[in-house]
């Protein structure tokens, strides 16, 4: 068969163009290929600097520090030393530029590790070893257990797993080109070609015709999706050698993921907003001064150096601190024990995670674990779980011992005794290991080579395969119950009997399970007694109508469904010798019609599809991933609405969402029925319409109609709805959902995934959460957190997330508060002398009151705690109230706002008032008073004290004091040690205080917040 594959990422979309590749020859082409290499670093060593420094200053709030920072090289501007503007900046832009780098270099090293694994080539020195980055198109590879380019394969046929590509669980076949198996020489003595369509985003077709020229007559043979392996998919079985088709950036799977984005958190961008509302307030407190001045002399000038003067109301050390913050945040989640192996990939956006309204998780891997068990038996009058699986062995090992004395050669009863249980568990027990497509594999394991363990069925050797997961644990099940399947292959089947037996049974037809039809059949002779049976296994949905009548098919089914597990129902019929003729020859007969192939074909299987006796029900259960059912729980409470989005099956996705009670016990589901017209959509959707709080169930296929005709309903519908699950999704579409849920409610999402197939999806949300789990690392590695269990997430977002977030809110609009302090100041000063633009206090006291004297205790904010973590976890309504954006909201800004402006103002007008003879005082205390509030407000701001609070408080005030011997050519030593300057200073900081401390006390009293109930 072909594979043919594709590696990179896409950046544009180039003029893709079909193309003919001739086998071996990639010399030989007629146009040029994108290298086989992965890239996904935003920038390169040229553009990192550059495009860092506007992605800082593309923000209103870098660029005004950066222009402000200019402006004191004129002149006439100057305001003091050239280091009050500039120490800062460069601090900013230091430890931004640094953390990206980090970032960058991290991503290049992982690109690099995937480019460089090997693969096997064939050329005519033989085999060469060749990287991955090397690969071109036409090469001839040999694919083993690895990711395989797309490519054609020669020997034999294949199993191919493909959940990294599009989320499916169960194995795909598939088949070498036909002409190349019966080769008498090599692969690169053949003069051949192949003929593909240009590169495309559908995963599921593939166009091209396979070509050998030297062949009398040329040999053409069409080449079909079954003829390929795209690359992120793995071969499950066998070696194949193919010849890659795409490389690069033309690769399938590239072409379905989207460039990663900047991410900008919401919360940043409400503080840029603050930051305007400030800058606004600095113009006008500007233009207020100058026109009191009566806009005299050369007053333009004067508006500039106001403009300069009162810059500290918008504060810069506001987004180092914010930077430092979110370190720290991203710090404490990677070492929380509780929550290990969490790594934060993305340091810039923590408080998104304490704001989360939707949660949209793949299921596959993510919510289950992607282990089939086999949970239950159902005879009707019996049913068989976990735990008395042992009766049903002992039931299994008499039949078959009674068969064996009463001598093979039984004759069938010709009296309809009723059936004894022995034999309905034994019959139950042979269909269910007779109707299935599972092959045993044998491997050498170290002690029996291959030949041996095929000739003597070694039990430590074998390996069962088949398209699906379920259909395995089937068949694992009936071998622990004592009947195994040792052997099979296109006509025939091997049973061993629990006394060593074995059963040979003729496969004369089987009918595979497809997408519509919902079932299985397989018609069989037993070797031994000549009997033909007609087998079937399928969804109760259609069996339901196959089977004799009976009293008890469709409640069982039910109530094993509200467990969570997958169930199939079995049937058989037996056939004489002149039925099964008859039929064979009406099937051959159909399966040779032009018209209505299919059709006629279904018609005649129907014809045997009636009256079938119904042997058992089986319930098989996708176990779930440790504790997903409390945590789905808890985010529920927690006012966040969780969409499923999977690539899998209809059935088997509403089964998980009720196994995870995702979808509650006495919830309605609503399932979408498929739509393809404009009209069809609009009906389903009015039907939709009239049902209240119930889950919707829909397809991609009808999404997309919907999507497209009636965009705007369906999303306002869907997002009434308590759960919403997506089934049969394509990586593209769980993108689209996630932005138009962006777009059309404004919330923000959070997009959990573990598969190659939900990159797309965790890239576009606001925050993308990768699990690390079996189906390898492409998508935490794609995220910005990843979390090695899904369970995690419940912790991350209630603990972290709102921490982060209202520790954040507080600690910015603390950092905005001390500098509207000391701007206050300035007013009162500047307007008390005349409106003269000086400043009142130069140089260091300016850079070392918003960095040594108050830095520490205002940073320790980021370690304040409302309520202890365990509360958090506990109450997760308490998340509820963060949706809404208080801790940072236009009403607390302007309460600080006011309660900057009176502390200000007293502090100044207090000074003032008891200045005595010197300029130099007024300095002195008003500074004093100022660092002191600050401190008090830190003390007063903090809800639970932690011990590094204490030390930074008291390191901030031992500063002060120290510096102060440094600082006589502002202050005067001598005054500060006398007993008038200490009493000032504790009036004026009393007075600015505390009110604010009764305040709060009475408020505290009388309106308490929700967590304090909590706390007390």
């Amino acid at each position: 068969g072909l594979w043919c594959c594709p590696w990179s990422r896409c950046c544009g979309m180039g003029d893709f163009r079909p193309r003919t590749v001739w086998l071996g020859h990639p010399e030989k082409r007629e146009q040029r290929y994108p290298r086989n290499v992965i890239n996904n670093q935003k920038y390169n060593f040229f553009t990192f600097l550059p495009a860092v420094l506007f992605n800082q200053f593309k923000y209103f709030y870098n660029l005004y520090f950066l222009l402000l920072a200019c402006s004191q090289f004129v002149n006439e501007l100057r305001l003091g030393a050239l280091y009050t503007y500039w120490v800062p900046l460069g601090l900013v832009l230091i430890v931004t530029i640094m953390r990206e780098a980090v970032e960058e270099i991290r991503c290049y090293l992982r690109d690099k590790e995937v480019n460089s694994q090997i693969y096997s080539k064939l050329s005519t020195r033989g085999t060469v070893k060749v990287k991955s980055s090397g690969i071109q198109v036409g090469d001839l590879i040999i694919v083993e257990k690895v990711l395989a380019p797309l490519v054609l394969s020669f020997p034999g046929s294949c199993f191919l797993r493909t959940d990294q590509l599009d989320g499916e669980t169960d194995w795909k076949l598939r088949l070498p080109v036909a002409c190349t198996q019966r080769l008498p020489t090599d692969l690169l003595q053949i003069r051949s070609y192949v003929y593909a369509e240009e590169p495309n985003i559908d995963i599921h077709n593939f166009i091209g015709t396979f070509t050998r020229e030297d062949g009398d007559p040329p040999v053409n043979e069409s080449l079909s999706i079954e003829n390929t392996l795209w690359a992120s998919t793995v071969v499950a079985s066998g070696t194949v050698v193919g010849v890659v088709i795409y490389t690069g950036k033309e690769l399938r799977s590239v072409m379905n993921t989207s460039n990663p984005r900047h991410k900008m958190g919401l919360f940043d961008l409400e503080v840029n907003c603050l930051t305007k509302i400030l800058f606004g307030a600095l113009v006008v407190v500007s233009l207020v001064m100058v026109a009191l001045q009566h806009f005299a002399g050369r007053w333009y000038l004067q508006i500039f150096r106001f403009l300069l003067l009162f810059s500290h109301i918008v504060p810069i050390s506001l987004r180092v601190n914010l930077d430092m913050g979110k370190m720290v945040f991203s710090w404490m989640i990677k070492k929380d024990p509780k929550i290990p192996g969490t790594v934060v990939r993305a340091s810039t956006i923590p408080e998104q995670l304490g704001r989360i309204s939707y949660l949209l998780t793949d299921k596959t891997g993510t919510l289950t674990q992607n282990e089939m068990m086999f949970r239950r038996l159902h005879l009707g009058t019996v049913a068989y779980g976990m735990d008395s699986m042992d009766e049903v062995q002992s039931h299994v090992f008499s039949a078959y011992t009674q068969v064996s004395e009463a001598g093979t050669s039984r004759a069938p009863a010709a009296t309809k005794v009723r059936k004894t249980i022995s034999s309905r568990v034994h019959e139950a027990v042979k269909a269910i290991a007779l109707v299935h497509n599972v092959t045993p594999v044998y491997e050498s394991n170290g002690v029996t080579d291959q030949a041996e363990a095929e000739q003597h069925y070694e039990d430590t050797c074998r390996v069962y395969q088949a398209s699906s997961p379920d259909e395995v644990s089937l068949v694992q099940w009936t071998e622990s119950v004592g009947l195994t399947l040792v052997g099979r292959d296109q006509s025939s089947m091997q049973l061993r009997t629990p006394t060593g037996q074995i059963l040979n049974f003729t496969i004369l037809q089987i009918f595979p399970f497809t997408y519509e039809s919902k079932r299985m059949g397989i018609i069989v002779r037993d070797e031994s007694t000549g009997e033909i049976t007609f087998y079937m296994k399928g969804a109760d949905v259609v069996m339901a109508g196959i089977v004799q009548y009976n009293d008890w098919l469709e409640e069982e089914c039910g109530n094993m469904a509200r467990e969570g597990l997958r169930v199939l129902v079995v049937s058989k019929k037996s056939l004489t010798e002149e039925q099964y003729q008859d039929f064979e020859a009406r099937y051959v007969q159909a399966k040779l019609s032009v018209h209505d192939r299919s059709l006629k074909v279904a018609t005649v299987i129907e014809s045997l599809e009636m009256e079938m006796e119904l042997l058992c029900l089986t319930g098989v259960e996708d176990q779930l991933q440790t504790d997903v059912r409390p945590t789905l729980e808890i985010l529920r409470n927690a006012g966040i609405k969780v969409w499923m989005l999977t690539g899998d099956k209809l059935e088997t996705a509403t089964c998980t969402a009720k196994n995870a009670h995702l979808i509650t016990r006495n919830q309605d589901i609503h399932i979408f029925r498929p739509v393809t017209t404009r009209g069809e959509a609009h009906l389903e959707l009015n039907a939709f319409r009239r049902k209240h709080d119930c889950a919707l169930v829909i397809s991609g296929d009808s999404l997309e109609v919907c999507l497209k005709y009636y965009e705007y309903e369906f999303m306002e519908l869907a997002c009434q709805c308590p759960a919403v699950v997506c089934c049969r999704c394509t990586p593209t579409q769980k993108a689209q959902i996630v932005r138009l849920l962006q777009e059309r409610t404004g919330k923000l999402t959070c997009a959990v995934g573990d598969g190659g197939n939900d990159v797309s999806m965790i890239q576009e949300a606001d925050c993308g959460v990768g699990v690390e789990g079996k189906e390898g690392k492409q998508a935490s590695l794609a995220a910005d957190f990843s979390v090695t269990q899904f369970k995690h997430l419940g912790r991350l977002l209630m603990v972290h997330g709102r921490n982060s977030y209202k520790r954040s809110a507080a600690l910015s609009q603390f950092v905005i508060h001390r500098s509207l302090c000391i701007s206050t100041m300035q007013a009162v000063f500047s307007s008390v002398f005349y409106f003269a633009s000086v400043p009142l206090y130069q140089g260091f006291l300016i850079i070392g009151y918003s960095t040594i004297y108050t830095m520490f205790p205002v940073f320790s904010l980021v370690l304040d705690k409302d309520v202890k973590s365990e509360v958090a976890m506990l109450y997760p309504e308490l998340y509820k109230d963060l949706l809404k954006g208080r801790p940072l909201s236009f009403k607390t800004f302007l309460i600080w706002v006011l309660i900057s402006i009176y502390q200000g103002s007293i502090i100044m007008y207090g000074a003032l008032l008891l200045f005595e003879s010197e300029f130099v005082h007024i300095v002195a205390i008003s500074f004093t008073s100022l660092i002191l509030t600050e401190l008090l407000m830190v003390a007063l701001t903090i809800q639970t004290w932690h011990w590094l609070m204490i030390v930074g408080e008291l390191l901030s005030l031992a500063c002060y004091v120290a510096s102060l011997v440094f600082l006589h050519e502002f202050i005067d030593v001598y005054f500060i040690t006398t007993v008038s300057f200490l009493w000032k200073v504790t009036v004026i900081t009393l007075v600015s205080c505390l009110p604010l401390y009764i305040l709060k006390y009475l408020r505290r009293r009388f309106s308490p917040p929700n967590y304090s109930k909590l706390t007390s």
